[in-house]
């Protein structure tokens, strides 16, 4: 059990001004997103050139004005300038679940612009870091093929053993956990509706094992909610993955302002600035 670096300061003291006060906190793993998962990865996906579309799907009354417009679902999509990778705020649009938690961001690339199926997709849930999303996101768009796999399983677990996780001792070629066992990365069969271009993907077939991909989530104690979760389709290079990995597993500090309920006695903390 992790303690805090200075128990003596409350998470959310009152000040003058109203503002919540910040916090390096540590690991960054059950740090969660500060309530800006959307804002963090939008800025980082500017950065990168990507352009936003909003999608707004709703009814309108005839001689109803704008303001009455009762709108149903929306979603934002972030497209690469290659139109290669694309990313989808999807959780103000009914979207489906994974570990009992919604999925927030869709990401997917293809092979190229002929090819309008996505190739691969990864799906992340609320409280995934920004920070971590973010970096696989660079990587991926640094990528000039996003579709061709670099490297093996290995760079995903020797990316988190390098931070000091440990191999799954019953899988130890394909997952890790954190020194506290709250967090895992596992490789194997994925999830219902974490689909890749192959459709066979969306045939269920009796006692038939699946495709696999990585799966990684927090679960802050045993048998309770998950914290976040994480599901890469098969097709997901496993360079990319470790991006990931890395930057989930990474001892460097974090900065928030809001923590998670379930894992805020966990955090170490000190205040910032």
């Amino acid at each position: 059990m992790e303690a805090p670096l200075h128990p003596e300061f409350p998470l959310d003291p009152s000040t003058p001004n109203g503002a919540q006060s910040a916090y390096w906190v540590g690991p960054r793993h059950l740090a969660g997103d500060d309530g800006r998962l959307y804002d963090a990865v939008a800025d980082t996906l500017a950065g990168l050139g990507w352009t936003s579309l909003t999608i707004v799907r709703g009814q309108q009354e005839p001689d109803e004005a704008p303001e009455d417009r009762q709108v149903l679902r929306s979603t934002v999509l972030h497209i690469s300038p290659d139109t290669l990778r694309w990313a989808q705020w999807v959780l103000a649009d009914e979207p489906f679940h994974l570990g009992e938690l919604p999925i927030a961001w869709h990401v997917s690339a293809r092979a190229d612009t002929s090819s309008p199926p996505a190739q691969w997709s990864a799906y992340f849930t609320p409280d995934v870091p920004g920070e971590v999303l973010g970096d696989f996101l660079v990587a991926l768009d640094a990528r000039d093929q996003p579709g061709v796999p670099l490297g093996g399983p290995e760079l995903v677990l020797d990316a988190v053993t390098a931070h000091g996780w440990f191999s799954d001792i019953d899988q130890p070629h394909a997952g890790a956990m954190d020194p506290t066992f709250t967090s895992h990365i596992s490789l194997g069969e994925v999830p219902p509706l974490i689909q890749d271009a192959d459709p066979r993907a969306l045939m269920a077939v009796a006692d038939e094992v699946g495709p696999s991909g990585w799966q990684a989530w927090a679960e802050p104690t045993p048998g309770s909610p998950c914290l976040w979760a994480a599901s890469f389709g098969a097709g997901v290079p496993h360079d990319l993955v470790a991006c990931f990995a890395n930057a989930l597993s990474s001892t460097a500090p974090v900065l928030r302002r809001v923590l998670p309920e379930s894992t805020r006695e966990r955090l170490l903390r000190a205040p910032a600035g």
